[in-house]
């Protein structure tokens, strides 16, 4: 077998260009050589080895066409979802399933929940495991979103939170130390006060680890955001956070037993942006007392109320498990989910009408079809809308992936929300069709850190390690995006700005003469 792939990655440069290519000369290969079909995996692992041993050149190429999944790290970052252990939740949502030693509104045979089961939810085993997937796959983790998922964060245990976050940072600066993932994580039962101490000695190594933490985000409810709680995210190192909205109605969210409504929803999203951070909104069309005429409505209010104006969204339909009191209501009749035509319309309607400085994430949640007692059970919703030709201006319908990058021009959008004003500075295509990167940037006098911050910097196209290659990223982006910024600062005569910055990419920002002040990179603006 070693021979077969020897060979295939000799020939590679000459003979494959494309996964069609691959597919038939990997066949060629099984019939000359009487072996069984060879897997990428296994060819990924024997290049790596002859790689490392120089015995062969790189070929970016076959490594792209040998990745599985490519589409995870072509934004230019590694998503590593990690999942807390179970603990009480406030809530008693009608929706939410409630499955013993698993977080409440997840199940047991969802994948990330089922990889978090096999590593007895500890975040430092979850976070080397899905490193170790990844490079398996063909992909280069080395910049890393950490995502934590599990509930309500801001409900678990203070020092639970900490233990947990300084864990995540510890896996990523062990990672290739412990490349044979055994575990050397701190343990839980320290003192608060120490588990403070050491995250932020995890958190400055991680500055020039090999492997950085970008972002992390995490994910709790509006009724639960204030500004002790945002305080203490940001000293773990948070750069965007996930909030339960589901709907912009009060009498809907009544219903549903949410126990908050849209005020809570609006200072929450308020709060986050005079921080700084990152928002993304989770909805859920086909809620009980909602319809596709009011679920309409409501997004387009999103972005028409400066209350709210998320920067992503994901879509979660409405799905009956067992386990919630809507398969309860759902059996007595009382509750009927939307049909598939309904949905996939509804969604079609909304997607042509997101603005272009909103990402929408996902559209449906990883929910198993088997679970799935009524509801939407299609996995590939977002493919079914591309055959459809649904026309979509989102982040992620735009991002650049495997396109080079060509002439491009700077485009400025400002809109308002939440009492400040937001500038979506993007470097498009000359047609408008491709996303290279963009910077958000908001003014507010009323800022919690600064009149001047930027919440998000971002450069599309395959994941670069720091200091790797050049494709997209590394091209001078970030920096002609940041300086854009600055005249727009300047001109408004402010003459301080800061950056929310993670902590695996606050070296890039000190290029630019910020200093790490109160876990943001801060910079005084010459009028």
């Amino acid at each position: 077998m070693l021979e077969a792939i020897k060979e295939l990655i000799e020939k590679a440069p000459k003979l494959i260009h494309n996964r069609d290519e691959l597919s038939s000369f990997k066949r060629e290969l099984s019939k000359k050589y009487k072996i069984s079909s060879l897997a990428n995996v296994v060819i990924i692992k024997e290049y790596k080895r002859l790689l490392s041993l120089n015995k062969i050149k790189s070929n970016l190429n076959l490594e792209l066409l040998l990745r599985k999944r490519s589409i995870r790290t072509l934004s230019g970052v590694a998503p590593v979802a990690v999942l807390t252990k179970s603990y009480p939740c406030p809530g008693s949502c009608a929706y939410c399933p409630r499955q013993k030693d698993v977080p409440v509104s997840y199940l047991s045979n969802e994948p990330a929940v089922m990889r978090a089961i096999r590593c007895d939810y500890h975040p430092y085993t979850q976070v080397s495991s899905r490193l170790r997937a990844l490079e398996d796959n063909g992909h280069h983790p080395e910049k890393i979103e950490i995502i934590v998922i599990g509930g309500t964060w801001s409900y678990l245990p203070t020092n639970y939170k900490y233990w947990y976050i300084l864990n995540c940072f510890k896996a990523a600066n062990e990672y290739l130390i412990n490349g044979d993932l055994k575990k050397s994580p701190y343990k839980q039962n320290l003192k608060l006060s120490e588990l403070k101490r050491l995250l932020l000695i995890e958190q400055k190594k991680n500055e020039n680890s090999s492997y950085r933490i970008i972002g992390l985000t995490l994910e709790t409810r509006p009724d639960y955001i204030n500004k002790k709680e945002l305080e203490e995210m940001r000293i773990l190192g948070c750069t965007r956070v996930e909030i339960g909205v589901q709907a912009i109605d009060d009498n809907i969210l009544k219903l549903n037993k949410r126990g908050h409504g849209i005020k809570e929803v609006a200072i929450a999203t308020a709060l986050l942006k005079q921080y700084g951070f990152k928002i993304t909104y989770h909805l859920m069309p086909a809620l009980p007392g909602s319809t596709p005429k009011k679920d309409l409505s409501m997004f387009k209010q999103l972005f028409s109320d400066e209350r709210f104006q998320p920067d992503q969204i994901k879509f979660y339909p409405t799905v009956v498990t067992a386990g919630s009191l809507l398969y309860k209501w759902y059996k007595q009749g009382k509750y009927k989910p939307y049909s598939n035509k309904v949905l996939q319309n509804l969604i079609a309607q909304c997607k042509a009408i997101v603005p272009e400085y909103v990402r929408i994430i996902r559209l449906i949640r990883d929910i198993p079809a088997e679970s799935i007692i009524a509801g939407n059970k299609i996995t590939n919703l977002r493919q079914i809308m591309q055959q459809r030709g649904v026309t979509c201006s989102c982040i992620r319908c735009r991002e650049s992936k495997e396109d080079a990058i060509n002439k491009y021009k700077i485009n400025v959008i400002s809109y308002s929300a939440s009492g400040g004003t937001e500038y979506f500075i993007s470097a498009d295509s000359l047609d408008h069709k491709i996303l290279y990167a963009f910077c958000r940037l908001r003014l507010d006098k009323n800022s919690l850190i600064a009149p001047a911050i930027i919440r998000e910097l971002h450069v599309y196209g395959e994941l670069m390690p720091v200091g790797g290659g050049i494709k997209i990223q590394h091209r001078g982006l970030g920096k002609e995006l940041m300086m854009r910024a600055e005249q727009i600062v300047k001109k408004e005569k402010i003459n301080k700005m800061a950056v929310i910055s993670g902590v695996g990419v606050r070296g890039y920002y000190r290029k630019f003469g910020y200093k790490l002040k109160n876990t943001y990179m801060i910079k005084k603006i010459e009028l």
